[in-house]
């Protein structure tokens, strides 16, 4: 019997694939569902479903839940820690080669979001763009336009 772990905001809840299949559900015309739990109807609209992320937005007689449904891979996955490698942060920004800096297009205390861009490189007859990996503030930015940089050379800390 496999266990689903249910979030529905901030409750966490255990649900068996019986438990699953039990469910007394029916699907409206209009394409809601109608669900009976213990002597009790419920109105049901999915108002926004992410397949990717197992997260649904439902509408449950007037008032809105957000529910996020772990499998048992989901449960295996989050046990052995292989989420936390997604989600360090990088805070120091290197030289991916050596070059000449052309510009530097942020400063100490600027707020940055993924993909923004830090700093124009000249390396090999090309202005390379090096984008930021993550969000974060910029704590202090280690080189100047026209400074000359080595492979690996420390050019912005991000916090």
């Amino acid at each position: 019997m496999s266990e689903y772990k249910v979030n529905i905001d901030t409750v966490e809840i255990g649900i068996s694939e019986a438990d699953a299949k039990n469910l007394d559900v029916i699907e409206t015309p209009k394409g809601n569902l109608h669900v009976l739990h213990g002597h009790t109807a419920y109105d049901v609209v999915i108002v926004n479903k992410d397949w990717i992320k197992k997260e649904f937005t439902i509408r449950v007689n007037g008032t809105n839940y957000t529910l996020t449904i772990h499998d048992a891979y989901d449960q295996m996955v989050k046990k052995m820690g292989l989420l936390e490698a997604q989600s360090q942060k990088i805070s120091d920004i290197k030289a991916p080669m050596p070059g000449l800096i052309v510009d530097v297009l942020v400063q100490a205390g600027d707020v940055i979001e993924e993909g923004s861009q830090l700093v124009v490189l000249s390396a090999m007859k090309m202005e390379n763009i090096i984008m930021a990996p993550g969000s974060g503030t910029v704590k202090s930015v280690e080189v100047s336009k026209d400074d000359a940089v080595d492979k690996g050379q420390l050019l912005i800390i991000i916090e």
